[in-house]
């Protein structure tokens, strides 16, 4: 049996630490549309973290990334249900996985025929159309792939999407599957416009068709060239759909646009020439793509196969080789991010990786910087996979003349001065001044973001220009700002001035979880916010609470209660927040769970259950009035025991908690088994 106080000192707090930056990066990919790694770098780290709960079980928490598909949907649209979930795609990085990814198809299907579809993967924004009785009613994104956004206006300008179902007679009822992308040269004319309008740019063509299908005016939808491909459908009635491959064939006929590059395969050793094959050509089409997704053909087989919460058994997405390309490091620049870390930066000399100049490449920490003997004037392998911040694969020490520089990570803050600290605990290095200004802009992004307040219109540029100006220090300044006084910043007219003042208007009315993700308190994000706030209800009992009250939150633990305490025993900190309330911003109190028949009943779930996946067992039982936790404590009342159940169902039954199997557990929650 492995429980957290059991898995080594080093591995919790790099369990801590990974789960952190993936819901960093989730929050940055997913809802500000601004990531700052790689595809690759993010799938080592999410790697990382499934094999340590693996390993140690006892460390897995429902709010981990490991058990969620993506971030929560933005609540400037209505939320859509999928009827379908739209699970994620395991990954394999070479043909050993994928042979792996074979051998577990066989043994569940058994020794019989088996054809697959391959298909490329598009590097887009992924989205569900919904047609009743052939007409189009909505359209959603695909969200956290329970609970998507609803974007019909947005989506019904595209073109390519048909408003009514060309094949008669239509089904009932059907959930179209389709990625939404823009080509590499519509990008570059939309940043050229961006640019010219100071804006931010979008990072590569999936950030950019994400945001523009998450724009409040469909007209700024409908002025970038938007398309998409569809690649199958979810959940459907009224017709008997056999194989993929027949599928595509039956939408292609319905009026939409398939994938021409898809191929039916009736071997492994098809699907292994495949894949070489667009490995090499796929730089060639005006899309990008980043790996091959590979499917069991038979709808039956794939049913038979079934899904894990987070991904479907009977298909799996090869990812291309990240890009990679030889530069010269011309110097290492640290940056000082909001939390006050010190972030090592390499400058390059500029090179053509994946058809983009790169100039920088993350170095992350003075320990990798260490660990990879980076030094000023080396020939370094930089990579890219599409995305934004390349990183440094390996030096060519090779090449080394003698001049090259070893780097030292300075003694004092770049931006204040302040003598920096790096605790025993940690690998990163800190300036632990507030005050900072690196600090306070970084604070101001993050207050103003999508995903905390909401503050539209206001950008770096703007926030900097305010600054400067002296207009605002924190947070609350923001909500005394009056027009003349923006009327006074450069390239700042009435209109947008005035658009910019009813965005600050609107943002006092939020809820607590977006307050407390805004405040920045270091190891909250967007999830464990809204766990936060479903537990206290209330901004002044989490500002009150001790710290066995906040330890002891399901998915909370020691790390984190101990920096919300800290936090909010700050006397700036709770001033911020008094001056943020008297300023009129007024977080809705979380409503208290309704009763309901499992109310006073914490469950447990171990194993892969069948019938439904985890999110919905946890949201079903949350409905119903019940909790759930992540281990087994003297709370626990039930453990529901799915396939090949971990080391929960034996501590149940040592001390005598009800087990049950997933047949009772759906009966229990009004579900036939």
């Amino acid at each position: 049996m492995t429980t957290p106080s059991s898995a080594p000192p080093e591995v919790v707090r790099r369990v801590e630490q990974l789960r952190r930056e993936i819901e960093e990066h989730n929050y940055r990919y997913f809802v500000v549309d601004a990531p700052t790694i790689s595809d690759a770098e993010y799938d080592l780290l999410l790697r990382e973290l499934r094999d340590l709960e693996a390993r140690y079980p006892g460390l897995q928490t429902p709010d981990s990334p490991t058990q969620r598909v993506g971030a929560p949907p933005s609540e400037a649209f209505a939320t859509v249900v999928h009827r379908q979930p739209m699970l994620s795609l395991a990954n394999a990085f070479s043909v050993e996985e994928l042979d792996a990814w074979h051998r577990r198809v066989v043994n569940i299907l058994g020794d019989v025929p088996l054809a697959f579809v391959c298909e490329l993967k598009i590097d887009g924004a992924a989205v569900s159309l919904t047609y009743e009785h052939g007409r189009f009613t909505r359209g959603a994104t695909r969200g956290d792939g329970q609970r998507g956004e609803d974007v019909t206006p947005n989506l019904r300008t595209i073109r390519s999407i048909p408003l009514r179902w060309r094949v008669q007679p239509p089904p009932a009822l059907v959930e179209v599957r389709a990625e939404v992308y823009l080509t590499r040269e519509a990008l570059a004319a939309i940043n050229q416009e961006r640019a010219a309008r100071e804006e931010p740019l979008f990072a590569n063509p999936r950030n950019a068709a994400a945001g523009s299908l998450r724009q409040l005016d469909p007209q700024v939808t409908a002025s970038r060239p938007l398309d998409l491909f569809v690649y199958g459908v979810g959940a459907v009635e009224g017709v008997d759909l056999r194989t993929h491959r027949e599928t595509l064939a039956w939408l292609r006929e319905a009026g939409f646009r398939t994938n021409p590059h898809g191929r039916h395969c009736e071997s492994l050793d098809e699907v292994k020439a495949y894949i070489p094959e667009w490995t090499a050509r796929h730089h060639d089409l005006s899309y990008e793509t980043d790996g091959v997704v590979i499917k069991v053909d038979s709808i039956a087989q794939q049913a038979e196969l079934g899904a894990t919460s987070q991904a479907p058994r009977w298909a799996i997405a090869y990812k291309f080789p990240a890009e990679q390309a030889i530069t010269r490091v011309n110097n290492i620049v640290v940056y000082v991010g909001r939390t006050g870390a010190l972030t090592p930066v390499a400058s390059l000399d500029p090179v053509a990786v994946s058809g983009v100049t790169v100039t920088s490449a993350t170095l992350h920490n003075e320990d990798e910087v260490r660990r990879k003997d980076v030094r000023i004037g080396d020939w370094v392998v930089v990579q890219r996979a599409g995305e934004v911040i390349p990183d440094v694969v390996r030096v060519l020490t090779e090449r080394r003349t003698g001049d090259e520089r070893l780097f030292e990570m300075p003694k004092t803050c770049p931006v204040c001065g302040t003598p920096v600290v790096r605790p025993e605990s940690e690998a990163v290095t800190r300036c632990p001044n507030p005050a900072c200004p690196a600090q306070v802009m970084g604070g101001l992004i993050h207050f103003a973001s999508r995903g905390a307040m909401n503050i539209e219109g206001l950008g770096w540029k703007t926030l900097v220009r305010l600054v400067e100006k002296e207009l605002i220090r924190d947070p609350a300044d923001l909500y005394a700002l009056r027009l003349e006084q923006l009327l006074g910043l450069e390239r700042m007219a009435e209109k947008s001035a005035q658009n910019l003042l009813d965005a600050i208007e609107r943002s006092k009315r939020t809820t607590l979880a977006r307050l407390l993700y805004a405040l920045g308190i270091r190891h909250v994000g967007a999830t464990v916010a809204e766990i936060l706030a479903a537990h206290f209800r209330d901004i002044h009992a989490v500002m009150d609470a001790p710290f066995e009250a906040v330890r002891d939150i399901p998915g909370i633990g020691p790390v984190i209660a101990e920096s919300v305490v800290t936090f909010f025993q700050g006397p700036e900190n709770r001033a911020l927040v008094q001056r943020l309330l008297e300023a009129g911003v007024n977080p809705a109190p979380q409503e208290a769970p309704a009763g309901g028949p499992l109310t006073g009943r914490q469950f447990v779930f171990t194993g892969t259950l069948q019938r439904c996946t985890r999110p919905e067992a946890v949201a079903r039982v949350e409905a119903l009035g019940g909790a759930v936790a992540s281990s087994v404590t003297v709370r626990t009342t039930d453990v529901v025991v799915g396939e090949q159940p971990g080391s929960k169902a034996e501590q149940a039954r040592k001390r005598g908690i009800r087990l049950l199997q997933e047949a009772e557990f759906l009966t229990l929650i009004g579900e036939h088994p």
